[in-house]
């Protein structure tokens, strides 16, 4: 059993990473937990052991294997806009990423999508494109930016439309996701296309091709995200 004094994020992210679970939703488990006494989340069990000097302590297992108990300040579980945004950007937490992803591009479902998978292919259908709104980018140059919600067989996720992009993609058509990044927003995993990456319509919705001419998208590449 490890015992450590880390940061409540460091844990919670290198624990998301290991089991492909978000930082908020484990740390929405811990609440739980003090107030239940325990909790789960996907395969762990968390408990809640006692308290200490205004920390609460916490055990978590898999199953009967014991993973690491550590504390957290009971004002911290009290905080009800937590931003974990930020949770998966330490060194250490990339190298752990990165020991757990392989370095060619990998094809795959929704389903199997966790924070941090870097060079992922896979084909979805566009269920909706939300409505398109100008944004100040960290560049300093403003870019039109939609979300759209792709699904395959195993589940559903949020795809990060830029510029060109936004009119090119329709709801009902069928696209192709190559070499793209798995971030996370608000607690939701989010695909995006950064430099690298790229969006292919494969298969037109019969709703989109009456558009124009200009429109038609199909079969074409699209890259080139802020």
């Amino acid at each position: 059993m490890k015992h450590k004094k880390l940061a409540i994020s460091e844990h919670l992210a290198s624990l998301s990473v290991q089991y492909s679970l978000f930082p908020a939703e484990l740390f929405q488990a811990l609440v739980t937990a003090r107030e239940h006494k325990k909790a789960k989340c996907q395969s762990l069990t968390i408990e809640y052991r006692g308290s200490v000097d205004r920390e609460a302590i916490f055990l978590i297992k898999e199953d009967q294997n014991v993973i690491v108990q550590f504390r957290v300040p009971e004002a911290t579980l009290l905080e009800k806009n937590m931003s974990f945004d930020n949770w998966m950007d330490s060194d250490k937490i990339r190298k752990q990423i990165s020991k757990q992803n392989p370095a060619e591009p990998t094809s795959s479902f929704i389903n199997e999508l966790r924070h941090g998978m870097k060079r992922v292919n896979l084909e979805g259908k566009v269920l909706h494109v939300e409505e398109p709104r100008m944004v100040h980018t960290q560049f300093g140059s403003n870019a039109l930016l939609a979300n759209a919600t792709l699904e395959d067989k195993t589940g559903i996720v949020k795809l990060c439309l830029w510029d060109q992009q936004v009119s090119a993609v329709h709801t009902g058509d069928i696209v192709q996701i190559c070499s793209a990044s798995v971030s996370t927003f608000k607690g939701e995993k989010q695909l995006r296309l950064g430099k690298a990456g790229t969006l292919t319509v494969i298969q037109q919705s019969p709703l989109s091709k009456g558009k124009s001419a200009d429109q038609d998208q199909s079969k074409k590449t699209l890259c080139a995200q802020p």
